[in-house]
């Protein structure tokens, strides 16, 4: 996926600089000087960007149609569906407005190619266009919509305008490919956060509830506290519009988490965290470090009569953060973590949060797993990263 995205996001600043060439070369009524013109073409380009990350939508095409005809140089611009104007902006939009038919702007064709309309026939009398440029909007061999580019000259256009309103056509059909993607990502994303609560739950509930049951007679204020810190971390973990939060928050719900595991392993559970402050503010896939420190009490302190320590450390390394979750128990066979990591192992904790990482930060982020005195399950990712926010 990662890849995907990054070809079309290459394929977009291509189209943006290609259609700033042809700008520039294009002859102009208004004689600008050269860089002049690249600038402002870029610029156009540019502000086109943000309003189609969401897709092709009347609201998108409402924001992006005005920089799209100083793009193409145009009279007027139109942005529409297979059927419908999604967005008109210039000359002649006081009768050609969003919702109308495309056929009433010019004829409907199939074609997906760009094509000229040298005459333009407006039922509306005294509407000065004249001529149009259509361009399909095409995703994957399938086509969208179309950008149409009108005149008020008639006659044959130039093949320079021909050729930027081409381009423009190409940039706005990699941007709605880039938002589609996106969204199967984030859809990915929200369906292996579900699995992952699947999987959580059942152990953790059972466990929890068993240590409260234990206090419930014999320490009744303590039973009290834990059901609260139980009732808090579930509305955390099962909270349906908070995919991101803030590493401070994971952290505060892991301690919660770690607060029952200790009400039931008593002595036998020993906790080290020390956090660099100024890593707090990162932005986490939500249930991302707790899963690993789930899995660090149940290999490297459940198993042990003895009971184990668990550490938690949280490493400032400037433009990233490392996350590092130790047990000292018995460690893991080399392969059996690297099956893990895959998702092939017996849960889908590791797997799941490595994924999860590297479709929300891409490939040179997620979880690694080192063997020494243990186990330590290390996790990278940005302090930062552009669309990635904290719910």
């Amino acid at each position: 996926m990662d890849v995907i995205l990054g070809v079309l996001l290459g394929m977009v600043l291509a189209a943006s600089l290609a259609a700033g060439w042809r700008l520039v070369r294009a002859p102009r009524r208004v004689q600008d000087p050269g860089g002049a013109a690249m600038q402002r073409a870029v610029h156009a380009a540019t502000a086109i960007l943000p309003h189609l990350r969401t897709g092709l939508t009347a609201e998108s095409a409402r924001s992006a149609v005005q920089a799209l005809r100083v793009l193409v140089g145009a009279d007027a611009v139109a942005l529409a569906d297979t059927e419908t104007l999604l967005a008109y902006d210039g000359t002649g939009a006081d009768h050609h407005r969003a919702g109308d038919a495309f056929e009433t702007l010019v004829p409907a064709r199939r074609e997906d190619r760009v094509h000229v309309e040298p005459r333009v026939r407006c039922g509306v009398p005294g509407c000065p266009l004249r001529s149009a440029i259509v361009a399909p909007l095409v995703l994957r061999d399938r086509r969208v919509g179309a950008l149409v580019a009108l005149f008020e000259r008639s006659g044959r256009v130039r093949l320079e305008e021909s050729r930027v309103v081409s381009e423009a056509a190409a940039l706005v059909s990699a941007m709605v490919e880039l938002s589609e993607l996106e969204a199967q990502g984030e859809r990915l994303a929200r369906a292996e956060l579900r699995a992952l609560r699947a999987q959580i739950s059942p152990h953790f509930i059972y466990n929890a509830l068993a240590a409260v049951a234990a206090f419930i007679h014999s320490r009744p204020e303590e039973a009290r506290e834990l059901l609260i810190e139980f009732s808090e971390f579930i509305r955390y973990a099962f909270a349906r519009q908070r995919p991101y939060v803030t590493l401070a928050d994971e952290l505060q719900y892991v301690e919660k988490y770690l607060r029952l595991e200790q009400a039931r392993f008593g002595d036998r559970l020993r906790v080290r965290v020390q956090v660099d402050p100024e890593v707090l503010q990162a932005v986490v896939p939500v249930l991302s470090l707790q899963p690993l420190v789930e899995n660090a009490v149940r290999h490297g302190v459940e198993s042990r009569a003895a009971g184990g320590t668990i550490a938690i450390a949280g490493i400032d390394l400037g433009a990233d953060v490392e996350l590092r979750v130790s047990d000292d128990g018995a460690g893991i066979d080399p392969q059996r973590a690297d099956a893990a990591l895959a998702g092939r192992g017996p849960g889908i904790g590791l797997g799941n949060v490595h994924g999860r990482l590297q479709s929300t930060f891409g490939a040179g982020y997620g979880l690694v797993v080192e063997n020494g005195d243990g186990t330590t399950v290390v996790m990278t990712l940005p302090k930062f990263r552009a669309g990635v926010r904290a719910g």
